[in-house]
């Protein structure tokens, strides 16, 4: 064969294997389409921030679509969007999937904190088959076999029982941004003055609906004057020039149920209600946490990791309360508790008649 005859062979021979493998890749591909329950990947999955995929597992890299997609409902204020955040990423981890947040929850946390879970657009939540699976407050063993690729976590989890396993990690997962850092401390440092030594200790005063929401709705009581004092004189007692900072959603009812004649208590923003991120930053930069009820303030506690004194026993024994939310999920063991005054929520006695003697 001639060298002409030679190379025009060897492009015909050429040519069809290019054909040949073509049709397999196209084959693979449409295959592999079909597989994937939403036809809508085209959106590329990435957070909104525009920063790249990033895996979060322990599992090795693999195409995100292959691990799932897990989610968790966006309900509540800051304590229960950190609560579904946490049990979302350590509950994803524990199943072997990959966790994505709604942007709703991004909106929230993301000014706060530096969380790193990529964002899952609004348009591409709308195309998948979530399957829903309802949680209640406290870690199950069923919670580490939970079957679906495509899982929407619901309720309002907030348990250190979720994640207390893998509590550095959900640590990073708070860390406040710089300017937020910077502001609470320069706070701080402003109530202490000039070379004194002092223990901060953040005090957080739930009230607001829980006011009437407690004895009317869950048989239960919100902090009262006597708890307040005896939790700060523990902190008197044991710490030299303790410095107690005060928030609430009710700082009116603090500044007239709380004894500031001593000269330690200062009543954040003047004692004017704050927004709920910068009170929040305020207490996690202090030593110690006394806390009231709600899931505020045992974030706070969780984060601080000082010593906490927590209202104990609010509820009457038959609350419905105490259906959905366990105190021991609740409060970690070495956390200290002073037993709530519920007498309000009894019977008042009647009472005895003067009977005229005979």
């Amino acid at each position: 064969m001639n060298f002409p005859e030679r190379c025009a062979f060897e492009k015909s021979y050429g040519l069809y294997v290019l054909y040949f493998f073509g049709l397999i890749s196209v084959s693979t591909f449409l295959h592999f389409y079909d597989k994937i329950p939403s036809k809508h990947w085209r959106v590329k999955l990435k957070n909104i921030s525009d920063t790249p995929f990033v895996e979060h597992t322990n599992i090795s890299h693999t195409n995100p679509v292959d691990l799932g997609i897990w989610t968790v409902n966006s309900i509540g204020r800051l304590g229960n969007q950190m609560g579904e955040y946490a049990t979302l990423y350590a509950l994803a981890k524990l199943n072997g999937h990959q966790a994505y947040i709604l942007p709703a929850m991004h909106n929230y946390l993301s000014p706060i904190f530096r969380i790193t879970l990529p964002v899952l657009p609004a348009e591409v939540v709308s195309k998948i088959r979530w399957r829903n699976f309802g949680l209640h407050d406290w870690m199950s063993e069923e919670y580490r076999h939970i079957k679906g690729k495509y899982v929407r976590l619901t309720g309002y989890p907030c348990s250190y029982t979720f994640y207390h396993h893998i509590r550095q990690e959900i640590l990073r997962e708070f860390t406040f941004h710089d300017h937020i850092k910077e502001e609470a401390n320069q706070y701080l440092r402003g109530l202490r003055g000039e070379g004194r030594e002092v223990t901060y200790v953040g005090v957080h005063v739930r009230r607001g609906d829980y006011v009437w929401v407690m004895p009317k709705t869950w048989k239960g009581v919100v902090a009262d004057r006597s708890y307040l004092e005896k939790a700060m004189n523990y902190f008197r007692t044991k710490y030299t020039n303790p410095i107690f900072v005060v928030t609430s959603n009710g700082m009116k009812w603090c500044k007239e149920n709380i004894n500031a004649s001593r000269g330690d208590v200062y009543f954040a923003g003047d004692g004017k209600e704050s927004s709920p991120g910068r009170d929040f930053a305020l207490l996690a930069h202090c030593n110690h946490t006394i806390m009231t009820i709600g899931t505020f303030g045992i974030w706070v506690g969780y984060l601080v990791g000082g010593e906490t004194i927590y209202l104990a026993n609010y509820t009457l024994p038959d609350s419905p309360f105490l259906r959905v939310f366990r105190p021991s999920a609740a409060f970690l063991p070495e956390w200290i508790g002073i037993p709530a005054d519920l007498s309000p929520l009894l019977p008042k006695e009647k009472p005895a008649e003067d009977h005229p003697p005979v």
